[in-house]
């Protein structure tokens, strides 16, 4: 069985769209998902199946829908999409700890996206990049660079605006789903 991560958008952030973890790990349960983890309380699941991404999306959204009463956009990697991200971080050292010196809290972040942006959008995109922002787009997925913080990016802005359902994770919180993952990956018995 494969290891996947659903990665929900937008889920208890500001008091809205509020989704008790025990809850949500529950409900996964009951639709067949197999060593269902949460990671915090913004939308991090890790579980076991055998379906592929569009038929566990679709079942996954479903399912909260009906049991939660919202609409959410689930973007889904698996184990290995998730260890190619980490392994794969366009920016050197130098310019992560850059921008960490100059940034107001956490500074590399991945925007997951259900598919590849538009080329032409990508392109409107670099207009909105500067020296203390940064992008990369790698397929399906947007590696971003603040020098300052998120919080006031008009890039990121732009990110959300590229026509593609995404959700955004810092780096601190990728690693830990990797190794959560790798960790459910060793102990199967």
């Amino acid at each position: 069985m494969a290891i996947h991560i659903a990665l929900l958008r937008g889920i208890n952030v500001g008091g809205k769209n509020k989704i008790k973890m025990a809850d949500l790990r529950e409900a996964l349960g009951t639709i067949g998902l197999t060593r269902v983890q949460t990671y915090i309380q913004s939308g991090n699941i890790l579980f076991e199946s055998e379906e592929r991404e569009p038929a566990l999306r679709e079942r996954i959204e479903g399912l909260i829908e009906r049991q939660f009463g919202l609409s959410i956009k689930v973007v889904m990697r698996t184990a290995e999409e998730m260890a190619a991200i980490a392994a794969g971080c366009p920016f050197s050292d130098e310019q992560i700890a850059a921008a960490e010196a100059s940034s107001e809290g956490e500074c590399l972040y991945v925007s997951m996206l259900l598919e590849a942006p538009p080329t032409e959008r990508v392109e409107k995109l670099q207009g909105y990049a500067a020296a203390d922002e940064r992008f990369v787009v790698s397929g399906r997925d947007i590696y971003l660079l603040f020098g300052q913080s998120i919080r006031n990016s008009k890039l990121a802005v732009q990110v959300d605006k590229l026509n593609v359902p995404s959700t955004v994770r810092n780096w601190n919180t990728v690693n830990k789903l990797l190794a959560m993952a790798q960790e459910m990956s060793l102990s199967r018995t």
